[in-house]
């Protein structure tokens, strides 16, 4: 009798080619975490380097944001025009111009150039790691493996962080010549061009995604590679499944249509859109942007806010490994849900701690216990979304949308992610003065509104293949009748 491909266990795990590829393809995310984040050791230096007022400062440091929902959005047509390897190529050569331009910037605009330019490698990362990876990950695997985007994010803020702590210590401050007649706030961009240059040398030794080489037409060469990526699984099997969601999705809409009948785009991006933005919406990098502000507040000189930062930074470094762990074990519902608890309630004792502040701006302070309760509650929800939306959503987005819409869906997705980023990091210095109790208030309603949206809207898709996963989220047409 044949073997059952389908439910028998690979004997040695995760090949051990996989993880490599799937590591490599997650280089994507480091570059992501480690450009969105140098910016935060630079930011008072770049203040009094070029004169800038708060107004400018903060369009500098967002505008990078606005450059990722671009870069997002171009990447899916890239991706399904050229290919996910190509992609990753072009990434690495805005990555590294953006760290040199950055890094010799001569004036402001100059600055907001370069930054723009890394925003669009940023985007492009964002969408190509979690669709390269889903798309070579073996299906009792996938979760673990696209989970390695977040991990590779996570180390990238951590590295950023780190490394910008250690130039500005070893100069005496950002501002302060380290080497060559160069500033420490110098460096810290033009550090990102080492990554970058590992991320290119990466591009030109990754085989290209099986699917997408089944899409074009190329199966001996799709063959190949799932040999390579899942020895114990049927090769011809997963092509036939391929081609076969493909054309159903051809009958169900016309050739690469991201429009549906309703609302003008189809359900299944609508919801990776949701997950997006959900995940934005909740505030995650108001902790990462703005800790400073709650450090002080609690107690903290703000000549420790680095190390500080440093260490939040190893917590969701930590928690993503939980979640790595238990992503494939547990399932997505449950972690999802919990974490969503779990950000929800942190954000609602952060805004109840801050009812009772006294002081306004810079000045706030927290007192008696609720200046430990707020740490404690800000620790609580890096934990709570580091160990479920952080990782979790980048699964989802990997595995939801049909093949010949993947790259394009998630693109779209990515940048509505981007979008929401830029809206938070926009609005909180403003929403804060007003009121920060207010303003945890609504992050906590998010969260509220997340688990919902999980408990109503998405389905379980551990242990599917990929194909099995789309049809979850996307109808199929009815067969017609015969005359």
């Amino acid at each position: 009798m044949p073997k059952n491909t389908e439910s028998t266990p690979a004997p040695t795990g995760i090949p051990r080619k996989v993880i490599g590829l799937a590591v490599a393809g997650a280089v994507g995310g480091f570059l992501f975490g480690f450009d969105s984040s140098v910016i935060n050791g630079a930011v008072d230096a770049l203040q009094g380097e070029f004169v800038l007022g708060d107004a400018l400062t903060g369009f500098a440091v967002a505008i990078a944001l606005l450059g990722c929902a671009a870069g997002a959005y171009m990447a899916g047509k890239i991706a399904d025009a050229r290919g996910r390897i190509p992609t990753m190529k072009i990434g690495a050569v805005l990555f590294f111009a953006s760290a040199l331009g950055t890094g010799l910037a001569f004036g402001v605009w100059d600055l907001i150039f370069w930054r723009l330019v890394g925003g669009l490698g940023i985007g492009l990362a964002s969408v190509i790691a979690p669709a390269y990876i889903s798309e070579i990950a073996p299906r009792r695997h996938r979760g673990r493996l696209a989970s390695l985007q977040q991990l590779a994010i996570t180390i990238g803020i951590f590295a950023a962080l780190l490394s910008d702590a250690l130039f500005a210590n070893a100069a005496g401050g950002a501002a302060e010549v380290l080497w060559l007649g160069l500033p420490a706030w110098r460096w810290m961009f033009l550090a990102a061009a080492v990554p970058a240059v590992v991320y290119g040398w990466i591009a030109f030794i990754l085989p290209e995604s099986p699917r997408f080489l089944v899409l074009q037409g190329k199966e001996a060469e799709a063959t190949k590679v799932f040999h390579t990526i899942a020895p114990n699984d049927d090769a011809e099997r997963s092509i036939r499944d391929i081609k076969t969601a493909v054309e159903e999705d051809r009958l169900a809409s016309r050739k690469g249509s991201l429009r549906g009948n309703r609302l003008g785009l189809l359900p299944v991006v609508w919801i990776g859109i949701i997950l997006s933005m959900l995940q934005q919406f909740v505030g995650i990098n108001v902790i990462f942007y703005y800790s400073t502000t709650l450090w002080k507040a609690v107690g903290f000189q703000e000549s420790n806010s680095l190390t500080i930062s440093v260490v939040t930074a190893v917590v969701n470094i930590l928690v993503t490994l939980i979640a790595i762990a238990l992503v494939d074990r547990v399932g997505r519902r449950p972690i999802l849900l919990t974490g969503s608890v779990g950000m929800a309630v942190s954000l609602a004792t952060m805004a109840l701690a801050f009812a009772s502040a006294t002081g306004s701006g810079e000045d706030i302070t927290l007192p008696g216990a609720w200046g430990p309760i707020a740490l404690v509650a800000a620790n609580v929800f890096v934990v709570s979304f580091g160990a479920s939306w952080g990782p979790l959503v980048w699964v989802l987005l990997g595995e939801i949308f049909p093949s010949r819409i993947r790259a394009r869906a998630l693109g779209l997705a990515a940048a509505a992610q981007w979008i929401a980023n830029f809206l938070i990091t926009l609005t909180f210095p403003s929403m804060s003065a007003a009121s920060l109790p207010l303003t945890y208030a609504m992050y906590a309603l998010f969260a509220v509104a997340s688990f919902f949206f999980v408990m109503f809207k998405i389905p379980e898709t551990n242990g599917m293949a990929l194909e099995q996963a789309e049809t979850l989220f996307v109808k199929k047409p009815k067969a017609a009748k015969k005359s």
